[in-house]
């Protein structure tokens, strides 16, 4: 995923447009849209989906909070 479309997204999401977010990331596959899409279904509750998703992303769902989480995605990806 390009990283300005990514940003775009982690901003969607820390706005709470997670159907904007959601949106952006459905069609993509690399490890940081999985990862991001990962985040999405934590804040939205949905712990199993989650979990695939951060599968797909080559990760565990963390500890940290999704703001965290968002947070440090945004700065590495």
């Amino acid at each position: 995923m390009e990283r300005q479309r990514l940003i775009e997204a982690i901003d969607l999401t820390a706005a709470g447009d997670w159907d904007g977010a959601h949106q952006l990331v459905m069609p993509e596959r690399s490890p940081a849209a999985c990862w991001l899409h990962a985040i999405l279904h934590r804040m939205e509750g949905d712990l199993a989906n989650a979990d695939y998703w951060y599968g797909l992303a080559g990760r565990r769902r963390p500890s940290v909070s999704t703001d965290e989480e968002l947070e440090h995605l945004r700065r590495g990806a």
